[in-house]
């Protein structure tokens, strides 16, 4: 089989393991606090046994290292309000939310960036608004505080991939993601600390959720993130992109067939998904000729990879 191949099935198959991570929210029982820290700590301790993570760590300058650890929280924020969204809603739901962060990116990453808005991305932004309306219309009434949560969380995913992408250069990607998911389940704990009527941050899980959580941050999160970082020495950055754009459609076809999540949500829900979907795909054809090499530092830590 030709590397490129090969690299293409890889990726292929990292983006149905990340389709699995909505899945396992919804299985799992844990309240999303909880989860989120659990896989918060499980990822980030795991990349502390290596080697190659202590060396980075150690040629970081604090100042990057205080950066990377702001950068945390905000994933740790967009984890917790992805996760809290598929509880509130469910899984489908959740899954299509987060496909909304390039519409938001239209807007964040200029401002971070401190470059001119552009006019195609802006009007990638407004494009999906008719398909958001149309999925808003298609769920039960109650599942709708569940679409905003999800919304929120795509806010979260634009504003921390577009800070990482300023800081793209100056990390190993291994080190990166552990800097920025060790401090998120920090600012988690704190928080929960704080807030009266909190759930734990660190609530013991059982037999069944533990299980569960560890096929999301071994199977679902660390074992994609080092075949992605394989696979990309031999795909470009744009047929990343148009791969990684399937794992809405994974997710969803997913919680149809073991969730059966079909039957809570009627025909606008899934017009509003294709419209959303098509507004996705349309991006990173608009910007072809721009495309840049893929951010490996966001693959360990977003539920939306196709941003870049």
């Amino acid at each position: 089989m030709q590397p490129v191949t090969q690299a293409r099935l890889q990726i292929h198959f990292c983006v149905l393991l990340w389709g699995f991570t909505a899945i396992l929210g919804k299985l799992i029982t844990l309240p999303a606090m909880a989860l989120v820290c659990w896989r918060m700590l499980l990822v980030g301790g795991s990349l502390l046994l290596m080697p190659r993570v202590w060396r980075g760590l150690r040629a970081m300058p604090m100042k990057l290292r205080l950066a990377y650890a702001g950068i945390g929280v905000l994933v740790a924020l967009h984890w917790l309000t992805f996760y809290a969204a598929i509880k509130l809603a469910n899984a489908s739901v959740g899954a299509t939310c987060i496909a909304l962060g390039p519409a938001f990116l239209a807007f964040i990453e200029p401002w971070v960036a401190k470059r001119r808005f552009d006019a195609r991305e802006l009007l990638i932004a407004v494009a999906v608004v008719p398909g958001v309306a149309m999925v808003a219309g298609g769920v039960p009434g109650q599942m709708r505080v569940g679409i905003a949560v999800g919304v929120l969380s795509a806010l979260f995913v634009a504003l921390f991939s577009s800070l990482n992408k300023r800081m793209v250069e100056h990390g190993d990607p291994l080190t990166v993601t552990c800097i920025e998911l060790g401090t998120g389940a920090l600012f988690l704990t704190l928080l929960t600390l704080l807030l009266p009527h909190t759930t734990p941050a660190f609530q013991l899980p059982d037999l069944h959720d533990a299980i569960l959580l560890l096929i999301l941050s071994f199977g679902c999160t660390l074992l994609p993130f080092s075949l992605v970082l394989v696979a990309l020495r031999h795909v470009s950055a744009f047929a990343m992109q148009m791969i990684t754009n399937l794992e809405p459609v994974y997710a969803i076809v997913l919680a149809m067939l073991l969730l059966g999540e079909q039957r809570q949500l009627d025909g606008w829900f899934y017009a509003g998904v294709v419209v959303i979907l098509a507004v996705v795909f349309a991006h990173p054809l608009l910007h072809r000729k721009e495309q840049v090499p893929v951010q490996a530092e966001l693959l360990g830590t977003t539920e939306n990879h196709q941003l870049d």
